[in-house]
C-alpha cells in the first residue's frame, strides 16, 4: 500500500508538471525557455510529454495490475463482511465490548422482543434473530456496511481512471517504435513524402494532432508532434474549411473566431457541415475537432525593397506570399527570402514607463534572409510607423538565433511619416559625388572660414574626408579612426567636433535629398536638430542590421487559417466513468458509518444485553451509543 501511494504521489507530481509546463511544443521553444542544460535533463525525463512517456505509462501499468489483484483478493472477504450479521457472538464476548449495557427486564418478554425490533426498524437497523441453547436469543443488527462497498468502489475507480490513461497513452506506437517499425521523422518533408514508417494508420486507438487550413483548403492527414519530430496521423475522413471568420476588440485583440468545417467522407450521401468555435467542437467517427487557434493562410505581400548602402533613393517591387520563398542579389550575393508569419494585429504596450494602455500597432512581417552557406538572420518589420516618446519610426528587429531578442533597427519618419526623406538622406550621405557640394554648402554658411580661401579649401577637405569615414561605417568608424590617429588626451576633444560637424553635414544631406525629391527643405528647429540625431543613429546602425536590403511592407492581400486540433481519446470516457465511481467511493468511505448492534435476551436471568461497535468510534458514535442506551432502557424495564 505504502509503495502504491507513493507511485500514486508521483503520478500527481507528474500531472501537476504537465498541467504547468506546456506540452509537446516544439524543441527550439524548451531550449530558448530553459537553455541547453535545462533543456536536455528534462528531455531526459520525459517532461515535455509527460502523459506519454515510457516510465509515466509503464507506473499506470504497474497500479493497474497491482490495484486489480488487491480487488480480486480483498473483494470476496469484503462481501462476506457486508453480507454477514455477525451473529456468532456470545454473551462473555459483548460483555468485553467497551460500549455495552445490561437492562432488567420487567415487561412481557414477548411483548419487549417485539418492542425492540420495532426500535432497530426505526434506526434503519437490518437485523438477524439466533436462538441459543439455553433458551435465549440473540439479535444481531447492522446499519451502513454499505461503508465496504466504497473500498471497493475507490479501488475499481483508480483501475478504471488509469486503465482509461493506458489507453490514451499511445501504447501501441511505443511498441512499434521499440520493436523497429515506427520512427520519428524529423525533416521538413511533404506530407506525400513522408515514409510509411513515420505514418499512422486511420486504426491507430488514440492520438492529439493538428491541422492548419487556409479558406478553401481541404487535408485528410493530421501531424502529431513527438519529440523533435512528428508523425503523419491518417485520417478516415477529410476535413475542409469552407470559412473562417474572427472578431476583435477595439484595442485589437482577438474577441472570438470561428470556422465552418466541411467533413467528406465517403460512406455519407451528402457532406457534413458545422459551425465549430472554442470550446464547441465537432465530433465524427470518434475523432473530436477543436478550435484552438488561427494563423496565416498564405498572405500575399509586396515590399518596397531598399539597397540601404547603394547611392540610390529609388527602391524595387518585390512580391511574395507566406509560406513561399523569394531572392535578392544574384551571384554569390543572393539571398533566399523565407517569409514565415504576418500578423495583422499587433497589441504592444508604448508607454515609456508601462503602465499605459496596450493598443494596436498594425501589421508586421516575419522573414528570414539565408545566404548561400545556409546562414540565416530572422527578420521582423512593422508596416506602419510607431509613436516613441513623442517621435514616429519605422521599426525592424534582427536576429541571428532563436534565442535571442530582437534588435531594432529605427528609421525616423519624415513630416508625411513615410520612409522616403531618410532613405533620400541615405542616398546623398553614401554618395562621394555629393560631399564636395555638401561641404561648400556648409564652408558658405560658417563664419570664419569664407574670407580665407587656403581655410575654405582646407575645411572642405577635411569634411569631404569625414563624411567619406562615415559613410564606410557611421559612428563606430569615426571612432576607430580617432583611436587610430589622435592621441589619447585630444580624443574626447576630437570626437566632440567630428560629431558637431557630421550633424551640420546631415543638415545639408538631408536637404539635398529633398531637393532631389522637389520637396519643402527643412527649417532649422529643435524638431529637426532631433531628426538629424536619428536619421544619423539609424544610418550608423544599418552597418550592424545584418543584410544590405530594407523590405518595407507596402501591401497586403491578407489570407487566414484556422488552426484545428484533432484528438482521438477512447480513454476519455473511462476516466469519465472512473471519476463517478471514485466520487460515490470516496463518499461512501467518508459519510457512511458502518454501526453493529447485539441485543442478548436472556428470559431466565430477566436480563436485557446491550452493546454496540462501529467501525469509527468517533463523537458522534458516543453521543449515539448513549441515546440508544437511555431509549432501551425505556422499552425494557
Amino acid at each position: 500500500m505504502r509503495f502504491a501511494v507513493s507511485l500514486l504521489s508521483v503520478l500527481g507530481v507528474a500531472s501537476v508538471i504537465g498541467t504547468v509546463l506546456k506540452q509537446n511544443e516544439p524543441y527550439e521553444n524548451y531550449i530558448v525557455k530553459f537553455g541547453q542544460f535545462w533543456f536536455a535533463l528534462f528531455e531526459y525525463l520525459g517532461l515535455y510529454d509527460v502523459y506519454h512517456s515510457v516510465w509515466f505509462l509503464v507506473i499506470l501499468l504497474f497500479l493497474v495490475i497491482s490495484t486489480s489483484l488487491c480487488i480480486y483478493r480483498n473483494t470476496p472477504a469484503m462481501l462476506k463482511e457486508w453480507r454477514t450479521f455477525k451473529d456468532h457472538a456470545t454473551e462473555k464476548s459483548l460483555r468485553a465490548f467497551s460500549h455495552q449495557a445490561t437492562f432488567n427486564l420487567t415487561a412481557d418478554y414477548a411483548a419487549t422482543k417485539q418492542n425492540l425490533l420495532h426500535f432497530l426498524n426505526a434506526k434503519g437497523f437490518k437485523y438477524k434473530i439466533k436462538a441459543q441453547e439455553d433458551g435465549s436469543e440473540l439479535i444481531a443488527a447492522k446499519a451502513g456496511t454499505h461503508q465496504r462497498w466504497g473500498y471497493i468502489f475507490t479501488h475499481v475507480a483508480m483501475v478504471v481512471i488509469l486503465f482509461g490513461g493506458l489507453l490514451d497513452g499511445n501504447l501501441p506506437f511505443k511498441v512499434q517504435e521499440m520493436l523497429g517499425y515506427k520512427r520519428i521523422e524529423t525533416l521538413d518533408l511533404p506530407v506525400s513524402k513522408v515514409p510509411a514508417e513515420s505514418r499512422m494508420s486511420v486504426s491507430n486507438p488514440s492520438f492529439r494532432g493538428n491541422m492548419t487550413l487556409s479558406e478553401g483548403a481541404t487535408h485528410n492527414v493530421a501531424f502529431l508532434r513527438v519529440r523533435d519530430g512528428y508523425l503523419v496521423q491518417e485520417l478516415p475522413f477529410a476535413v475542409g474549411l469552407k470559412d473562417f471568420r474572427i472578431e476583435h476588440y477595439a484595442t485589437g485583440q482577438p474577441k472570438s473566431f470561428e470556422s465552418d468545417l466541411v467533413i467528406f467522407d465517403p460512406e455519407l450521401k451528402e457532406p457534413i457541415t458545422k459551425t465549430i468555435s472554442v470550446n464547441h467542437p465537432l465530433t465524427y467517427k470518434g475523432i473530436a475537432i477543436y478550435q484552438s487557434d488561427f494563423q496565416d493562410g498564405g498572405t500575399g505581400l509586396k515590399f518596397n525593397v531598399w539597397d540601404l548602402f547603394s547611392p540610390s533613393d529609388k527602391s524595387r517591387e518585390l512580391t511574395g506570399a507566406i509560406f513561399d520563398e523569394g531572392a535578392l542579389g544574384d551571384g554569390d550575393d543572393l539571398l533566399r527570402v523565407e517569409y514565415n508569419d504576418f500578423r495583422k494585429f499587433n497589441i504592444i504596450n508604448m508607454s515609456p514607463d508601462g503602465k499605459g494602455k496596450p493598443h494596436n500597432v498594425g501589421p508586421n512581417v516575419t522573414y528570414k534572409l539565408r545566404d548561400s552557406r545556409g546562414q540565416a538572420i530572422e527578420y521582423v518589420t512593422y508596416m506602419q510607423p510607431m509613436q516613441i516618446d513623442g517621435k514616429f519610426y519605422f521599426l525592424s528587429g534582427m536576429r541571428e538565433t532563436v534565442q535571442e531578442d530582437f534588435r531594432y533597427l529605427r528609421i525616423p519618419a519624415d513630416e508625411d511619416l513615410s520612409i522616403n526623406g531618410f532613405m533620400g538622406f541615405r542616398a546623398v550621405m553614401l554618395d562621394q559625388s555629393k560631399y564636395q557640394e555638401i561641404a561648400k554648402r556648409i564652408a558658405k554658411k560658417s563664419l570664419g572660414v569664407s574670407d580665407n580661401p587656403e581655410v575654405k579649401k582646407q575645411f572642405e577637405l577635411s569634411l569631404v574626408r569625414l563624411l567619406t569615414i562615415f559613410a564606410q561605417g557611421g559612428y563606430s568608424e569615426v571612432a576607430k579612426v580617432i583611436e587610430q590617429s589622435v592621441p589619447e588626451k585630444e580624443r574626447e576633444a576630437s570626437a566632440t567636433t567630428y560629431i558637431k560637424m557630421v550633424n551640420i553635414a546631415a543638415y545639408e544631406a538631408y536637404n539635398m535629398g529633398l531637393e532631389l525629391s522637389n520637396k519643402p527643405l527643412l527649417k532649422n528647429t529643435p524638431e529637426t536638430e532631433a531628426l538629424m540625431r536619428d536619421s544619423l543613429n539609424a544610418f550608423s546602425d544599418m552597418f550592424f542590421y545584418g543584410a544590405p536590403y530594407y523590405l518595407q511592407l507596402n501591401q497586403f492581400e491578407h489570407k487566414e487559417a484556422s488552426g484545428l486540433q484533432l484528438t482521438k481519446s477512447p480513454g476519455q470516457k473511462w476516466v469519465y466513468l472512473g471519476s463517478v465511481i471514485l466520487v460515490l467511493g470516496i463518499f461512501s468511505m467518508m459519510y457512511i458509518r458502518e454501526r453493529r448492534i447485539w441485543l442478548y435476551l436472556k428470559p431466565s436471568a430477566n436480563e436485557v444485553h446491550f452493546a454496540m461497535a462501529s467501525n469509527r468510534k468517533n463523537l458522534d458514535f458516543e453521543k449515539e451509543f448513549s441515546l440508544y442506551r437511555e431509549q432501551l432502557a425505556g422499552i425494557v424495564s
